[in-house]
């Protein structure tokens, strides 16, 4: 469990086409076996710590005639950014791809001192 101790609390969001591969026969829509893509993604205020970071899938468009096989995550995260990251594999032809993410932390505060 993370413990926020600042009454300054920041929600960040966004939402953010990460692919759309049928359009020009990307990876995603073409390949086969295992595939990656990833995008990185900036806050738009530095948080005191990296906060939590939870993605969801706002769209997607998949060819049905196989199994639909994906993992997506929320990697190498700061105070300043982090990676979505989407998997597939196997025989899974996935068009285009929207992810939603919300960032929840502590922000930095006027009435913080740095005595350093």
């Amino acid at each position: 469990m993370k413990q926020l101790r600042s009454h300054l609390i920041g929600i960040d969001q966004g939402d953010v086409v990460l692919f759309s591969d049928f359009e020009d026969g990307g990876q995603m829509w073409t390949g086969t076996g295992a595939r990656e893509r990833r995008m990185p993604v900036w806050f738009s205020r530095k948080f005191l710590a990296p906060p939590s970071v939870s993605v969801a899938v706002s769209l997607w468009d998949v060819d049905t005639d196989s199994a639909v096989r994906m993992e997506l995550a929320a990697e190498d995260i700061t105070d300043t950014r982090f990676e979505i990251v989407f998997r597939t594999w196997l025989d899974t032809r996935i068009a285009r791809l929207r992810v939603a993410w919300t960032a929840i932390g502590e922000l930095e505060s006027e009435d913080d001192w740095d005595i350093a």
